[in-house]
């Protein structure tokens, strides 16, 4: 019995799926056409494909918006998915034409030959904890937003606190309540900036007071706790790593983690010279964030204090041994870079280098 393979090329929108289809060999890829983004017409399509038990279906298609819903559906129904990084694509130069067909077609002929680069799919608690963090970051990045505006608002009016007061320090705020407004237009408007502002604080709360029980309940509570044990991270920023990662072990190497991170230096090489510039920034834009944040605590003379204390009570003595050998280790190399005139802000993003591989 010989059994063959057809390799699926799965082009998803929000309420269609474009299929194309790559039989094993070098014949062209052939459209098969549209089919709704259900679950019912999936497996409808998958049954359709696979007539026989002689046939495997190999089956791709890139991450986007409508998130891994898609390849939850299709391991249920035993066919085997690839989810593939879009930006990896390869492209052909001058191609101006994009269509759904054309980019199903495509997938399927590439996907054939082994061109694509997968994606890791989380598990559905481990997108869940990522959803709750992400949402805590946006409502922070609306949190600012708002105060941005709040200022435009005062500066058109050309109102400045006579005290001059750091901005949103209790004294600004205290200033703030105190402004009368005798035009109702503006009274409004200003009363809706505070109001806006108030609602948002509240949310990030009601965020981060999930988050600090999901830190204890949750499936990744161990490698939270665990993260809490290096310099600068705490239960936000431990719970975003964990959510980020969600599997260490899926990375073979320290470096493929931090070139996931993006923050590997950028090259340009040829012959017998060798050029590395800035950080490539095409990975994980949160995990970034964070460990550039973090590491600006390596800045300071190592040491254990009392909130840190609290925070790795209870953690394996390993655990926290390799946490002090961390801050000794990456505090030196600041120093050092310090020493030989390196921008503080490229010392840092380098301790962040450093800070994932010890992670990983």
């Amino acid at each position: 019995m010989s059994i063959s393979t057809k390799y699926v090329g799965l082009d998803v929108s929000k309420s269609k799926i474009a299929v194309a289809i790559a039989e094993e060999g070098r014949q062209e890829s052939r459209y098969w056409g549209t089919i709704p983004h259900t679950k019912e017409a999936v497996r409808k399509l998958m049954q359709q494909l696979r007539k026989t038990e002689e046939i495997v279906l190999e089956v791709c298609y890139e991450a986007g918006p409508t998130g891994y819903v898609l390849y939850r559906w299709l391991l249920e129904m035993a066919i085997s998915c690839t989810v593939v990084a879009p930006s990896l694509i390869l492209k052909r130069a001058g191609d101006r034409v994009k269509t759904d067909k054309r980019d199903a077609l495509r997938l399927a002929q590439l996907f054939r030959a082994g061109e694509l680069t997968s994606v890791y799919a989380p598990t559905p608690e481990d997108e869940a904890l990522r959803d709750l963090v992400r949402a805590r970051e946006d409502a922070k990045e609306d949190l600012n937003r708002h105060k941005q505006r709040i200022g435009k608002f005062l500066l058109r009016n050309q109102l400045v606190d006579p005290k001059g007061s750091t901005p949103w320090t209790y004294a600004y705020e205290a200033w703030l309540e105190a402004l009368k407004f005798t035009d109702d237009c503006q009274r409004l408007a200003f009363q809706e900036y505070r109001q806006t502002i108030w609602e948002t604080k509240e949310r990030i709360k009601r965020y981060e007071k999930e988050i600090e029980q999901q830190a204890k309940t949750n499936v990744q509570a161990p490698l939270i706790q665990a993260l809490q044990a290096l310099r600068g991270v705490a239960v936000l920023t431990a719970t975003t790593l964990a959510s980020e990662i969600c599997n260490i072990s899926r990375f073979p190497n320290p470096t493929s983690f931090m070139s996931y991170c993006a923050l590997v230096p950028s090259e340009s090489s040829t012959g017998d010279s060798r050029w590395q510039g800035k950080i490539t920034k095409t990975g994980n834009a949160h995990l970034r964030r964070v460990l550039v944040e973090l590491a600006w605590s390596y800045r300071h003379s190592p040491s254990v204090k009392r909130t840190m204390r609290e925070r790795i009570a209870g953690l394996p003595p390993e655990v926290q041994a390799i946490a002090w050998e961390v801050q000794n280790r990456l505090h030196k190399k600041y120093k050092s870079m310090i020493r030989i005139g390196k921008h503080k802000g490229a010392i840092t993003v380098a301790i962040a280098f450093w800070v994932g591989l010890s992670k990983a």
